[in-house]
């Protein structure tokens, strides 16, 4: 991951965690695809998502977050599904 898709998935996940509360109860174990800090969009599955995201955001710098109140320990990818694992 480069620095700039690294610096977009912390910003995203910081704005993410701000405004889950409010989204939890309608968006639950969905997707959300975020830039800049925005939810652009809510899908079913984080591939959805990314075919979402590959079809309009031209730069390819964005990220997923998983709608969900339960905590997961992932490492590195804690806060941010790796789109290498995505299948298009």
């Amino acid at each position: 991951m480069s620095n700039i898709q690294q610096e977009e998935v912390d910003k995203n996940w910081e704005a993410f965690q701000a405004i889950l509360p409010s989204i939890i109860a309608q968006y639950r174990d969905k997707y959300a695809l975020m830039k800049d800090k925005a939810i652009l969009g809510y899908y079913s599955s984080p591939q959805d998502a990314k075919s979402a995201a590959d079809s309009f955001i031209k730069d390819g710098i964005y990220s997923i977050q998983q709608v969900t109140d339960i905590a997961a320990n992932m490492g590195f990818f804690t806060y941010a599904i790796p789109l290498d694992t995505l299948q298009s």
